[in-house]
């Protein structure tokens, strides 16, 4: 059944990542056509045929296009053999919403915020000092939190990792890329999730070449 998935999207976006690392946790074969952000390659008409508002990633699979990360890592969950990331039960998988929610509507923008100001200010549009630190304060905000809903489980909704880990880590290892890193993590139990998460395989497949 993997054989025909086509991602498209370029390895640096973090939900790009998000969706690859999902894809080797289920073992899936998968051919994927990169799609750079940062050279403004998804406003291009190809891309825009593929996603009308020029944003990646985005997944084909047996005859069906599928748009926003939501939708293509719920579907994959549920298509594809290997373990769910989608809790068992009601409690968990409202954690699970709460915090990609949480994730998309402020900590996505906060995260790559902290990180665009020192890796890639030019596509951010040179940012001042002022939105470095509202960036930091928002980023803090949204991962104490995050923390919150993790309560004493190990992952973010319950003891196994699910999409919300999947969707956090890919920002986090940005973040974790510069000086600004130790006061954005400075949050009560984000350090044990963060030590733990990084030993996924699935992260460290993942990661992008900065170079």
């Amino acid at each position: 059944m993997s054989k025909d998935i086509v991602l498209y999207g370029f390895d640096g976006s973090t939900y790009v990542r998000t969706v690859r690392m999902l894809l080797a946790e289920k073992g899936a074969d998968y051919d994927q056509v990169q799609v750079n952000v940062l050279e403004g390659e998804p406003r291009q008409p190809e891309h825009l045929e593929r996603h009308p508002f020029g944003k990646v990633p985005v997944l084909d699979h047996d005859g069906m296009r599928i748009l926003e990360t939501s939708a293509i890592t719920r579907y994959l969950n549920d298509v594809l053999e290997g373990p769910s990331f989608i809790p068992d039960n009601p409690k968990d998988r409202a954690r699970m919403d709460m915090a990609i929610g949480l994730f998309d509507s402020y900590g996505y923008g906060a995260l790559v915020g902290v990180a665009g100001y020192h890796l890639f200010p030019g596509f951010l549009g040179n940012p001042d000092e002022a939105f470095r630190k509202q960036s930091i304060e928002d980023a803090r905000k949204v991962l104490t939190e995050l923390m919150k809903i993790r309560g004493d489980s190990k992952y973010i909704a319950g003891d196994k990792p699910t999409l919300a880990d999947l969707y956090l880590a890919p920002a986090c290892f940005y973040v974790s890329l510069t000086d600004d890193a130790a006061k954005v993590f400075d949050v009560p139990g984000f350090q044990e999730w963060w030590d733990r998460f990084q030993q996924l395989e699935s992260y460290r497949a993942t990661e992008p070449d900065l170079g």
